[in-house]
């Protein structure tokens, strides 16, 4: 290890050691993290709920459990498996201190989550930046457009006291949340943008939350990429509604789409009736 950094202590790699590091794979997430500048991001962002003489940054509480995530935890308290290697990940707060920051978040939910889709998108911009000619917009234009995918999933719970877990359409039970991802194409994979949680028993085309997803996936994508046709969302026969295309086609937004329909016995027959020459 060399000198430590404001979260994450910067290592050297060498064949004379005898110590083994466990959780090594997520040594790369935090280094990549440092590269675009997350943490002092985060640390930015999360400064307002910081309480005076903390010890623990809440940028750094919340980074450390997206790293023990990744690494396969399922809950909370799995951050102690960075706990236990402070050399590599530098101080982890207790689990009553995450457990206290994660109250105090929660109780002011809204301005978090807009703090920390701030420090989100000005990390992506970054990222995409120093991708040069791999980033996902390099060269975007009407002609190639960035996708922006926007699609609902189900998620099951079999608790009914978890929050907002309601039957689901399918006859199930659990949250219907609905997400976006930007398309990078046929050598990459979707990189998820944004995500409206909702109960299970939440609409398909429901056009308020269609367009709160697409208008928070644009604020993700950086400056100068966020309207016009470079831009096409795209989407099932859920965004199939006059109000969501409405809103795309707004010349304020003038985006390009692609949007799902469905095709039904009575169209079909009602097709029949139209004059093709009128």
């Amino acid at each position: 290890m060399k000198k430590s950094t404001r979260f994450y202590p910067d290592l050297d790699v060498d064949d004379a050691g005898t110590g083994i590091v466990s959780q090594a794979g997520a040594v790369l997430l935090a280094e990549t993290a440092k590269a675009v500048a997350l943490p002092a991001a985060l640390s930015t962002a999360m400064k307002p709920w910081r309480k005076p003489y903390a010890i623990h940054d809440p940028g750094k509480i919340l980074l450390d459990e997206v790293l023990s995530l990744a690494m396969g935890g399922d809950a909370f308290s799995d951050v102690d498996r960075l706990r236990t290697q402070p050399w590599v990940f530098g101080p982890v707060a207790s689990d009553p201190t995450v457990s206290r920051l994660l109250k105090a978040l929660a109780d002011d939910a809204p301005a978090v989550l807009e703090a920390i889709n701030t420090a989100r998108a000005q990390t992506r911009a970054r990222a995409w930046d120093a991708a040069g000619h791999d980033s996902p917009v390099h060269a975007a234009s009407d002609e190639n457009p960035l996708v922006v995918d926007l699609d609902a999933t189900l998620v099951t719970s079999h608790s009914e006291n978890k929050e907002q877990a309601a039957p689901t359409y399918k006859r199930g039970f659990g949250f219907h949340p609905l997400a976006s991802f930007a398309d990078h194409g046929a050598k990459g994979t979707g990189e998820p943008l944004a995500m409206l949680l909702r109960p299970g028993n939440a609409g398909s085309n429901t056009v308020a939350d269609h367009i709160t997803v697409t208008d928070a996936s644009l604020a993700q994508l950086p400056p100068g990429h966020r309207t016009g046709r470079a831009i096409l969302v795209r989407t099932d026969t859920a965004g199939g509604t006059h109000g969501f295309l409405d809103w795309l086609t707004d010349p304020v937004r003038d985006l390009a789409y692609s949007v799902g329909f469905g095709f039904f016995p009575a169209m079909e027959k009602a097709l029949g009736s139209i004059d093709n020459n009128s």
